[in-house]
């Protein structure tokens, strides 16, 4: 009679090769299970909506709980043959834990951006000085395209990217200026005039102009702006149609008008109110007049 012959690979610390091998392709088969279930479910969301924001988000929010499903997949898998070992790492785990604080804190930072919504692609926003409109929102990052900054003089892109950590929004202001519920601002345009001026007629001019270009677009606007209030205990006047402020001055009077605009059309609105306005007062020299000290 012949012994059987043990043709089994050997061992490694006590623990047979095969099934090492076993654990190993289970793993593997966790992982491309988990990743297949992402992009299939990722691609089916994904066509039920056109919306670039609402995507970005989708994708960052499955690809977090499919990580943490492939985590708990594998860890599932190995700690049928290795939970003492598990054990250790817990341990070691915890004190990595504490040395890298920060990139938790961003984590969590994420975590607050997708629920609370301070800011989502396509905001511009005003973080810590830096200021620009998000483009990506990452677990430990947001990426804002700066605008404004010390290389431009007006609120127009600069060219620079600007990276932030996530746990800012739990430590600093956010200034949303294009927030989805209300994306206008209010802006305001000043023109200096002499006290000769006939204010009243100054003023309805500025009034009229503002309100042949913008007016419509401004009330439409100034209805969900009220909308919004209602559901605020704040108590808050507001004017449905452009208004002009008057401040006096040590040699002239100041006119401010103050209206309504999407925060990415504020300079081009800007400068066209100006045109036209000060084309208009040029063609009443007799009622409008200007600080001699100054130029047109």
């Amino acid at each position: 009679m012949v012994d059987s012959v043990d043709i089994g690979l050997g061992e490694i610390n006590a623990v047979p090769v095969e099934t090492l091998l076993s654990q190993f392709f289970l793993v593997i088969a966790v992982v491309l299970g988990v990743f297949a279930a992402y992009a299939l479910l990722l691609g089916f969301l994904s066509g039920q909506t056109d919306d670039k924001r609402r995507k970005h988000d989708l994708r960052n929010i499955l690809r977090f709980l499919f990580i943490i499903v492939g985590f708990v997949g594998v860890f599932g898998v190995l700690t049928q043959q290795y939970l003492g070992l598990f054990f250790s790492l817990g341990i070691v785990g915890f004190a990595v834990t504490f040395a890298l604080q920060q990139p938790l804190f961003s984590l969590i930072g994420w975590m607050y951006i997708m629920i609370k919504r301070p800011y989502s692609v396509g905001d511009r926003v005003a973080i810590e000085g830096s200021k620009g409109d998000v483009v990506e929102v990452d677990f430990f990052v947001t990426t804002v395209w700066e605008i404004g900054g010390d290389l431009v003089s007006s609120n127009q892109p600069s060219g620079r990217v600007i990276t932030l950590p996530n746990s800012v929004v739990l430590s600093s202001h956010v200034y949303n200026y294009s927030y989805q519920e209300f994306p206008n601002v209010w802006n305001e345009l000043s023109i200096q005039v002499a006290y000769e001026t006939d204010m009243e007629f100054a003023r309805q001019l500025m009034i009229e102009e503002a309100d042949a270009y913008l007016g419509d677009e401004m009330e439409r606007a100034i209805e969900r702006y009220r909308a919004k209030l209602a559901e605020t205990p704040v108590e808050l006047e507001v004017r449905e149609r452009p208004s002009v402020n008057i401040t006096q001055g040590e040699s002239w009077v100041e006119l401010t008008l103050r209206y309504l605009v999407h925060p990415r059309q504020g300079q081009r609105v800007r400068n066209e109110l100006y045109e036209r306005i000060l084309a208009r007062m040029n063609e009443h020299p007799d009622r409008v007049a200007f600080p001699v000290s100054r130029s047109r």
